[in-house]
């Protein structure tokens, strides 16, 4: 009951309390003058309890709003250190990605150089078996196979540098291909989301 009802009530209670006093007797005016006085009594008993109640209601909202502000101060700060993460991890994933195109692009170079190294290989050998055909003296023909020989064992590893170029310069690109496509979705994903990616590793 607000403050100013009650006082209403309390002024009525007073001007029913002088009326009865006017027109009635004195022993009846008593008895409703006591009785206006126990409902004025009952009156501000029950303002006074609601008054308590309405205290008490508010510091329970007072304590629940402290709770959701600090819960929402701590999601806030979470949330922020999230996005840092995520800007942190894209940065990284790019500078992969630029490490694993250097990478890349060196392994397509030496590959090159390993092309050219197996043709000059592949020449000398055809050479070579053309100067062994033509060969008569037999010291000349040891000599001469002795050196194919060793143009044969020349060309195969620079067959087998070719191929493991070949191999590494497939696994810069399949690498290539991952960061590129985690740099993407690093990109579309809103901040302070959770990261569900495979790849993901905590900064």
């Amino acid at each position: 009951m607000k403050p100013r009802e009650i006082i209403i009530l309390l002024l009525a209670a007073a001007f029913g309390a002088i009326a009865i006093v006017t027109w009635s007797g004195e022993e009846e005016a008593k008895a409703q003058a006591a009785k206006f006085k126990q409902q004025a009594e009952e009156v501000t008993a029950k303002a006074k309890a609601d008054l308590e109640k309405a205290a008490n209601d508010f510091a329970a909202l007072k304590t629940a709003a402290d709770s959701a502000s600090k819960q929402a101060a701590a999601d806030l700060a979470k949330a922020k250190d999230d996005a840092v993460k995520a800007i942190a991890q894209r940065k990284k994933a790019e500078a992969d990605l630029e490490a694993a195109k250097e990478d890349a692009g060196k392994a397509a170079k030496k590959a090159t150089e390993l092309e050219k190294a197996k043709a000059a290989a592949d020449a000398r050998v055809n050479e070579l078996n053309a100067e062994l055909a033509n060969l008569r003296n037999g010291s000349e023909l040891k000599e001469a196979i002795a050196q194919r020989k060793k143009a044969e064992a020349d060309l195969e590893a620079a067959s087998a540098a070719l191929r493991e170029a070949n191999a590494k310069l497939a696994a810069a690109l399949a690498r290539i291909a991952e960061l590129e496509e985690e740099n993407r979705r690093l990109r579309e994903q809103p901040r302070g989301t959770p990261n569900t990616s495979p790849n993901y590793r905590v900064l």
